[in-house]
């Protein structure tokens, strides 16, 4: 449980998360995915497939930098989640969302031909460097789950949800009731969002990002050496540098 100062605290740092997030949504690209041109909302996807491949090494990076060992188990959960099934019957996560592409009306040939621009490259090693980075800190295991959450699930449920008010009407079967096939954008949509605010949730919370919520605040809350002023700069720091990688990815179809 958290003491009163300490949920008045939360409470503000969820103010601060918030507003990064109505950032990331208003940025111009995602604001007007509407009203992209069929070829460049089809480029933007093939790129964005590209930082989504990167998702997976991004997590087994951070899982061997993690001391934590309730985040390391939630972070091994998560990642295990990509893969399920253990026969090779069941489409990977990659998979699923090369299939949502397909029905977009990405061809096969499209999909050969692409390949990662110079912004998509950096997005990517800035990813990775900026793992490392928060691996080499103090306070390595808090940065480290922040980044998890912020960069991996609570600003993927944001582009997708922004992506889906463009792509939502081409899943809908009309021979099934409107039924959403998504297989891969939605689900994400969903099961990445953050639903609780950071001074509510708990380790049974249901998205990806709020079950890390819950060990990132127990960290936030530590005693052990730093302050909490301390501890916030770390989590703040983190949260607008994973903001500035993806701004950065979508910069390059403004």
């Amino acid at each position: 449980m958290h003491e009163l100062g300490e949920l008045h605290e939360l409470h503000e740092l969820d103010g601060f998360e918030n507003g990064l997030i109505a950032r990331f949504e208003e940025h111009p690209v995602l604001a007007g995915v509407t009203r992209l041109p069929d070829e460049d909302f089809a480029a933007l996807l093939l790129q964005r497939r590209f930082v989504s491949l990167a998702f997976t090494p991004s997590y087994d990076l951070a899982i061997d930098l993690l001391r934590d060992g309730e985040g390391l188990r939630i972070a091994r959960i998560i990642l295990r989640e990509e893969y399920p099934g253990g026969q090779g019957h069941t489409p990977s996560h990659r998979e699923d969302m090369t299939q949502d592409l397909r029905r977009l009306g990405v061809s096969r040939e499209a999909l050969v031909a692409s390949r990662p621009t110079a912004a998509t490259l950096r997005a990517i090693t800035d990813t990775l460097e900026l793992i490392a980075d928060a691996g080499g800190r103090d306070d390595a295991d808090l940065r480290l789950l922040t980044f998890l959450r912020f960069w991996g699930e609570v600003l993927v449920s944001v582009e997708y949800g922004r992506l889906w008010e463009r792509m939502g009407p081409l899943f809908a079967d009309g021979s099934d009731g409107g039924r959403n096939r998504s297989r891969f954008y939605h689900p994400h949509l969903v099961h990445d969002a953050k639903t609780h605010s950071l001074a509510t949730v708990s380790l049974l919370s249901d998205t990806h990002s709020d079950r890390l919520a819950a060990r990132v605040t127990e960290l936030l809350g530590r005693t052990d050496g730093a302050d909490w002023a301390d501890r916030t700069a770390g989590f703040k720091e983190t949260e607008e540098r994973a903001l500035q990688l993806k701004t950065a990815f979508y910069d390059q179809f403004g």
